[in-house]
């Protein structure tokens, strides 16, 4: 029986759990100096002076340094991202520390190299700066206006670019409509917060060059970045990742801090380290969900959708810290899992004094579900129809899959939805959570000066995302088997999964492989973990490399056992006839050969004859390419309990059904359904980062700015649909990220179904208890 498709107890929990694992903070550095960063605590200014001296002439103090100073060991003063794939703007580009500008609070200024991390900061403390104040934007929409003060100085326009994504007839749709409803959305900007903050540790003591130790989900990227920044031999360059404590996407990027940090280790020729705080992290990190959208709804008299149309306004922050792909997720997903037959998006991407913005889990797609979601829930109300029948009545149907989309991927590829029966899902979730019985027990409830409400949202995730991702199958003469991966394991389980692929083609357990993820020495090419996407790709070159070994070994053994090929299997470490071929052997014959006894004839001795048809080695390679999305989907039901007084919200109830294609380890992925609810559950109800009118930050701390814990969370009851891919031998999509797209549309759907009676409409996330008190006392007058 093959291990695929069973709940295997994860092979990275031992470590974990027992202390013994090793994250960025926990790697030997001995003798290593501490890096601490001198933050700006203006918005915008300009950068007149910087006065080090003070600094400098504190005991234990290395070096303190400036961009000035680490621009002789760089090609050039900008950093450019290695994924990107777009020109941007010069001035959009981020550099390593501040030149001659500052553009947010908390980008990075100076740095100061000393004997501990303490001695550091006290340093930091003392560096002068002369900043003159300059005019700030705090507000994209006020970036917009021509008049706007300039988000960065010489810049033409705050407006990085402005789109349109349509396709169809929309004015037709529009003009042949029984109904149009229109609604404006916000959704504000929070941060990844992974138990873990950034880290990286860059060793120039060995004799191979440059090892750099990073907590980052794109290893290869980094090492990249790093090696074009700082025109480093490639073959003296090392990144190795060890355990990342969550990454939710801040980790993808190559940061200004990674690179001054490795700049200032070339320059002054010691080892540095630099961890960051919870502090850098609310202040440098980047953030996600700042859009702004104008939508309209165009139906028939039967509440079919006839057509979309609206605006996007995305606000960027300060810099690009890669490609401005997120604006675009969310403009071409729009639709969800609906049949929308015309649809016409403006997008404008505008700048603004605060923290960058890249992806956070979700990157982009959670906005568009909460848009159009909300929408049908207004359809429905307006019709007077019950908001699950709404989404019955334009949900793709079975029988139109695979279904494709009149839009084009960021690849260039057709969006098509290559399988899933979300009619079915959605039947099933509501089923599961008495969604027919649920008016009786809010009567029940209302009666009782309680108000409980339920609400359902739908969602639809491309995973897989390519162009490849690396899988190498090694087996050594002691018979280990090991796999090397450009995949990035960050806690979400990625190393049992993989085992488990492996595993299944040479009969072994999951825990009899090995697994090697995130380190450039091990595997040239790489793109890491981001976008949903590790299963599908590297999961999918790990199986074919594996088939490719397992074939490799069979034929061997079929040379020396004289035994047909299809007479033999792979099982227990080696290769063996098959029972039913025993009895007719030569019981004088081998019947099994071991997988390192295979291994040893493909290393060859010198001078030996080597096996003809065979190339050296029993391993394999594969870079699996992906030009096509496998979409995952998934319906929530949510139902609450609001306290009309305090305007506090309880989560009474949680169900989620999702289709994730063909479930390697069960286990694994309700962990990663678990965590993508309590994550959109904190974007619903929780966690605003906060920002006055001169974009200074003001929720800094876990004090202000609030995430959901276990007491605040209801046990989730989550169901499962298997519809395989047809895009991958394995028949898998993504489970991490979809999770999270459908939850603040399904709660904010309860909530104002709680408070029916206050004529209650919520249209931003996340909504706290004040301004849902603000919203009941409206309703009340």
């Amino acid at each position: 029986m093959g291990v695929m498709g069973t709940s295997v107890l994860r092979l990275e929990d031992p470590a974990l759990l027992t202390g013994t694992g090793r994250f960025i903070d926990d790697v030997p550095a001995s003798g290593a100096l501490h890096v601490a960063f001198l933050r700006s605590p203006e918005a915008h200014a300009l950068i007149r002076r910087i006065d080090t001296t003070a600094a400098r002439a504190l005991a234990g103090v290395h070096a303190v340094l400036t961009l000035e100073d680490l621009v002789p060991v760089m090609t050039r003063r900008a950093m450019m991202g290695g994924s990107r794939s777009s020109k941007l703007p010069d001035n959009v580009i981020p550099t390593a520390l501040a030149d001659k500008e500052v553009c947010f609070v908390g980008q990075p200024v100076a740095l100061v190299v000393a004997e501990s991390r303490y001695v550091a900061e006290d340093a930091v403390a003392l560096v002068e700066v002369d900043y003159e104040p300059l005019p700030v934007v705090a507000d994209c929409r006020a970036a917009m206006e021509a008049d706007s003060p300039r988000v960065q100085r010489g810049a033409k326009s705050n407006v990085l670019a402005s789109y349109n994504v349509s396709y169809g007839d929309v004015e037709a749709a529009f003009r042949d409509a029984k109904h149009v409803f229109g609604d404006a959305f916000w959704q504000h900007r929070g941060g990844g917060h992974s138990i873990e903050c950034r880290g990286i540790f860059v060793d120039c003591r060995g004799p191979d060059g440059l090892t750099v130790w990073a907590s980052t989900q794109k290893p290869h990227e980094l090492f990249q970045v790093l090696a074009d920044l700082l025109d480093l031999d490639e073959n003296r360059l090392r990144v190795v990742t060890p355990d990342v404590g969550g990454g939710f996407g801040p980790k993808l990027i190559v940061y200004p801090e990674d690179v001054a940090v490795a700049a200032s280790a070339k320059l002054l020729g010691v080892p540095l380290k630099w961890i960051e705080d919870r502090r850098e992290h609310f202040l440098g990190a980047v953030q996600e969900r700042d859009q702004y959208w104008s939508m309209e709804i165009a139906v028939d008299a039967d509440a079919h959708i006839l057509g979309l149309r609206g605006g996007l306004l995305h606000d960027l922050g300060a810099y690009a810290y890669q490609d401005v792909n997120l604006p675009y997720n969310s403009a071409t997903s729009v639709a969800g899992p609906y049949i929308v037959p015309a649809c016409s998006m403006d997008v404008a991407i505008a700048q603004s004094n605060k923290v960058p913005v890249s992806s956070v889990r979700g990157a982009g797609y959670p906005q568009p579900a909460f848009a159009m979601e909300r929408l049908m829930d207004r359809v429905a109300a307006e019709l007077g129809l019950d908001r699950a029948e709404v989404r019955r009545r334009n949900i793709i149907p079975t029988e139109k899959m695979p279904y494709e989309k009149p839009l084009k991927a960021r690849s260039g590829a057709p969006i098509v939805y290559d399988s899933g029966d979300y009619p079915a899902c959605q039947a099933e979730v509501l089923a599961a959570a008495g969604w027919e019985d649920f008016p009786k027990r809010q009567a029940t409830a209302r009666a009782e000066g309680r108000y409980i409400g339920i609400g359902l949202a739908n969602a639809v995730k491309g995973t897989g995302r390519g162009p490849f991702e690396s899988g190498m199958v090694r087996i050594t003469p002691s018979g280990r088997i090991s796999i090397y991966t450009g995949a990035m394991a960050m806690g979400q389980g990625l190393r049992t999964a993989l085992a488990q692929i492996c595993a299944d083609e040479f009969g072994v357990r999951a825990e009899d492989v090995t697994v090697v993820a995130g380190d450039t020495a091990m595997i040239p090419l790489g793109f890491g973990g981001f976008a949903s996407r590790q299963l599908v790709t590297a999961g999918t070159s790990v199986h074919l490399s594996s088939k490719a070994v397992a074939a490799k070994a069979r034929k061997l053994a079929s040379d020396i056992l004289k035994v047909a090929e299809d007479d033999l299997e792979l099982a227990d470490g080696e290769v063996r006839v098959i029972a039913a071929k025993q009895l007719v052997l030569d019981a004088k014959k081998p019947r099994s050969i071991g997988l390192g006894d295979l291994a040893r004839v493909l290393r060859g001795a010198g001078g030996s004859a080597f096996p003809d048809g065979l190339e050296p080695g029993l391993e394999a390679s594969l870079y699996w390419r992906s030009d096509s999305l496998a979409y995952a989907n998934a319906c929530h039901v949510v139902e609450v309990e609001v306290d009309v007084d305090t305007g506090g919200v309880r989560l009474i109830r949680y169900v989620a059904i999702q289709d994730s294609g063909r479930l390697i380890n069960p286990v694994i992925v309700d962990g990663q359904v678990h965590g993508g609810i309590a994550h959109g559950i904190g974007n619903a109800l929780f966690e605003w980062m906060g920002y006055d009118d001169a974009a200074q930050p003001i929720t800094t701390t876990f004090a202000d700015y609030l995430l959901p814990t276990a007491t605040e969370l209801p046990a989730f009851e989550t169901l499962y649909k298997e519809s395989p891919s047809p895009l991958n031998p394995l028949g898998v999509k993504g489970a991490g990220e979809v999770g999270t797209i459908p939850v603040t549309a399904a709660i904010m759907s309860a909530v104002e179904n709680a408070l029916t009676p206050f004529k209650v409409r919520i249209a931003q996330t996340p909504i706290s208890p004040e301004q849902l008190l603000e919203l009941i006392e409206k309703g009340r007058s």
